[in-house]
């Protein structure tokens, strides 16, 4: 089962930029589909990004599109968020989740999970 560890969470003032990272063990990354999800204080985790295996197929929840953008690095078992003009609501633990076939939207389809990585967005 691959194992997999966010980085790159910090705290940054609203308009700032982030990139977060996720690592993944093992020699099987490229055959994984990924994605990013958030779960913000008091709320239900919510979808962000996922990206399919060969990075042909990208998705986007709608209150990140224009803003974020989700890539992988298959050579080095790593995918990435690139997170521009962020906002006080962008605040939340941001993980990232593998599944074996395509990417999705919806947090149950994922079966491996990263910890998490903390974002704060100050106004």
């Amino acid at each position: 089962q691959v194992q997999l560890v966010e980085s790159g969470g910090g705290l940054v003032q609203a308009g700032g930029s982030l990139r977060l990272s996720c690592t993944a063990s093992g020699r099987t990354f490229s055959t994984y589909a990924m994605g990013w999800f958030r779960r913000a204080p008091g709320k239900e985790r919510e979808f962000v990004a996922a990206i399919s295996r060969l990075s042909v197929t990208r998705y986007y929840g709608d209150s990140v599109k224009g803003r974020f953008t989700i890539s992988r690095d298959n050579a080095k078992n790593t995918m990435y968020l690139q997170m521009n003009s962020l906002k006080p609501e962008d605040t939340a633990v941001y993980y990232c989740a593998t599944r074996g076939v395509g990417p999705s939207t919806r947090d149950y389809d994922y079966d491996n999970w990263g910890q998490g990585t903390q974002v704060t967005v100050s106004s």
